[in-house]
This record gives structure tokens, C-alpha cells and sequence, in this order.
């Protein structure tokens, strides 16, 4: 598999050029249960689940079951929810996480539009 920054490149590189002048492109470092589970003390109080399960290098499984995800049932309500409430702040420690919010707060500057800083929340 291509390393996070590769695929983000690539992802990029096909973004027609009439868009590419506002467009960002997050790409997680392994998978979006990564960033889902950047602050494992939140994930493991919204779902009930034990934090130290959080606390791995790869958290898809752990991550499915603790939201009850399955094939048929994605439940994209239920996990846009846990982001709008999340401290995103606590997954500026996620590298690839960091990279998109510093995307992010570029383009709102560019932009001239304002977004929280999570870097001073972070601090």
C-alpha cells in the first residue's frame, strides 16, 4: 500500500485544475478509524469501550465493533455525530491529521474565511 502522502498526492494530481485552487485533500495515515480513534479517552467515553482497545497502531476492528459498523451498515449518522462532538484538537497528534488541518488552515486564510486554530488548542 502507498504511504499516506503518496495517495494524498495522487488524489491531487486528479483534482481537475478549475478546482484545485480550493481544494484539500486529508488522507489518513492508515485508515479513517485512525483518525476516528486519534484521542482513544473520547472514543472509549462515546462508546462505552475500555480506552486501552483505542490504543493501537491499527483501530479499524475495534473501531467497527465499537460502533457497530458492519457491511451493510456503515452507520455514517451515528459516526458523523461522534465528529461533530469530538475535541478534534486531540487528533493533531495523528501526523496525517495535522497535515489536513494545516491544509485546512491555509486555505482559510487564502480564503479569507476563519476556522478555529486547533494548534492553539493544542498547545
Amino acid at each position: 500500500m502507498n504511504p499516506w502522502r503518496e495517495v494524498q498526492r495522487e488524489d491531487a494530481e486528479r483534482c481537475p485544475p478549475v478546482y484545485a485552487h480550493a481544494s484539500v485533500f486529508g488522507v489518513c495515515l492508515r485508515n479513517a478509524e485512525c483518525w476516528l480513534a486519534a484521542d482513544p479517552h473520547h472514543i472509549a467515553n462515546v462508546t462505552g469501550r475500555a480506552e486501552a482497545e483505542f490504543r493501537t497502531e491499527d483501530p479499524k476492528g475495534i473501531v467497527e465493533s465499537a460502533f457497530g459498523i458492519t457491511g451493510v451498515d456503515k452507520q455514517e449518522e451515528k459516526i458523523a455525530d461522534f465528529v461533530r462532538s469530538a475535541p478534534l484538537h486531540h487528533w493533531m497528534t495523528n501526523p496525517s491529521f495535522e497535515d489536513f488541518f494545516d491544509q485546512l488552515l491555509q486555505k482559510s486564510k487564502e480564503r479569507r474565511c476563519r476556522i478555529e486554530n486547533l494548534r492553539d488548542l493544542h498547545a
